[in-house]
């Protein structure tokens, strides 16, 4: 499947870098300091694709949550610094084909906590919009809208890469091509115009006139 656009729109985690074991330490961690399993506080909340101050206000009395983000943020921050990320595979390579500000990050995480995973791996993004950008949240478009505003694009003309059907669900109302990574969940659970197991099946060629061509599969 091939696709015209003007920039690609990236989620972090799981889509750029694999985090997902250094998200099990830490949860487990947080979750038994607050006098739950990992799996009991998961399944009182919805998780994939939500910031992490919202799964903790539904999680801890709202006295706590302050406390409750800074003390996951400060373990996330850490165990990133550890090495407890790597880059997906082919997402390296994908981002350098693409010329500058001609790309972003678009995460439900903090700030602080995306460039922790981002930098260890060699990813420095130019445009990053995160939890700290946005008062709307995926599954909302805005947080793809406010990333085509800081390019100068048309939401159009940007295609949306996730692995979460909160973020898809996003992108597609911001009215945007989407690609689906099957690196959480599977191709039947994930509602895009194109569907990958990673992004080594994901190639970009900048045409004549500029635009940017992007083959999948």
């Amino acid at each position: 499947m091939r696709f015209s656009a003007d920039a690609l729109l990236f989620d972090s985690d799981e889509t750029l870098v694999s985090s997902l074991q250094s998200v099990i330490r830490v949860w487990s961690w947080w979750a038994e300091s607050y006098g739950m399993t990992l799996k009991e506080a998961m399944s009182r909340v919805e998780v994939h694709g939500r910031p992490a101050a919202a799964i903790i206000a539904d999680l801890l009395p709202e006295e706590q949550v302050r406390e409750g983000v800074q003390r996951l943020v400060d373990a996330e921050v850490a165990d990133a610094a550890a090495g407890g990320v790597q880059a997906v595979p082919g997402a390296v390579e994908l981002l350098a084909s693409l010329p500058e500000g001609r790309w972003a990050v678009v995460t439900s995480g903090s700030r602080r906590v995306a460039e922790a995973r981002l930098t260890p791996v060699g990813i420095r993004p130019k445009f990053l919009i995160t939890s700290d950008d946005v008062s709307r949240h995926k599954p909302h478009p805005e947080p793809f809208l406010v990333a085509a505003e800081q390019l100068g694009l048309d939401p159009a003309r940007c295609i949306v890469v996730e692995d979460s059907p909160a973020g898809l669900a996003s992108g597609k109302a911001a009215g945007m091509a989407t690609i689906a990574l099957t690196t959480t969940h599977q191709a039947e659970q994930l509602e895009a115009d194109a569907t990958v197991a990673d992004l080594t099946s994901v190639s970009i060629r900048v045409a004549e006139a500029g635009d940017l061509e992007v083959t999948v599969g």
